[in-house]
């Protein structure tokens, strides 16, 4: 055997032990995409609550739901920062505004799931080639108090780096914490320009020109939140109970009350 046809056997055993090329993403044909900071990978449908059964926080899905709808029209729109209290909607609400956009002007707009870390470069570089709007969204985001490089980093994408989304993309980002970024007690003793630490930190928050506060739950509110849910399949509940499941629970949220209309589905023999 020559050397050449060796060279030949071995580069197509290679190819055959080698993990296929994933496919590139058809960027028109989904209503929402997950990227893993190579590729992206199609979901269909889009699932989320409706959005008159989001209870609560209608200030909040007023704001969200009229600016995606601008974006999704090719208006000027913001970039987003939903932060505040666990298990109040924040991301079920991106995807209903998201959904709720898809249905008055079907195929304008997706929703792409991606993290900090997973080649935003990349991806942004690739929706900007697109003909259509998207809306980039980072769940549960939260920076160590260390990590000043990846919060420096998401700055420079919201504003002012050479990277920075294009113009038809818009970042949404949820967070229990406003400033995003991990704070201790102990910055306001730093002896050396302890307003500029805060002021660094708080500076990500700023960039956001949409920044919308989720809070704690209301018993009204999370009463409510089952009353609409309960109307909407068809399931009696108590009130007594409803409350004691959330003391149960550690509190109340849109969470919550959705685990208990899960569990009223349950004893009931449904399916939701």
């Amino acid at each position: 055997m020559t050397s050449d046809a060796l060279l030949i056997r071995i580069a197509e055993a290679l190819e055959r032990i080698a993990p296929p090329r994933q496919a590139s993403a058809d960027w028109l044909a989904f209503p929402a995409y997950v990227w893993d900071g190579k590729a992206a990978r199609g979901i269909d449908p889009l699932e989320a609550p409706a959005l008159d059964l989001m209870q609560g926080i209608d200030k909040q899905k007023a704001a969200v739901v009229e600016n995606v709808a601008r974006l999704s029209r090719g208006a000027a729109a913001h970039d987003m920062l939903l932060w505040g209290a666990r298990g109040m909607g924040k991301s079920a609400l991106l995807r209903a505004a998201t959904l709720a956009a898809q249905q008055a002007l079907p195929g304008s707009i997706a929703l792409v799931q991606a993290s900090p870390d997973a080649g935003l470069a990349d991806l942004f570089a690739t929706l900007r080639k697109i003909d259509r709007r998207f809306l980039v969204f980072l769940d549960d985001l939260g920076f160590d108090a260390g990590d000043s490089d990846g919060a420096r980093k998401l700055r420079s994408w919201l504003e002012g780096g050479v990277e920075a989304r294009p113009a038809n993309v818009r970042l949404a980002v949820t967070s229990n914490r406003r400033a995003i970024v991990e704070r201790h007690l102990s910055e306001q003793d730093d002896p050396i320009n302890p307003r500029d630490v805060i002021d660094d930190r708080l500076a990500l928050a700023d960039r956001f020109g949409l920044s919308l506060g989720f809070h704690n739950c209301t018993q009204d509110d999370y009463l409510a939140i089952i009353a609409g849910y309960s109307a909407h399949f068809g399931l009696a509940y108590e009130e007594g109970d409803a409350l004691e499941w959330s003391k149960r629970r550690g509190g109340r949220s849109g969470r919550v009350a959705w685990q208990y209309v899960n569990e009223l589905a349950g004893r009931a023999g449904r399916m939701l």
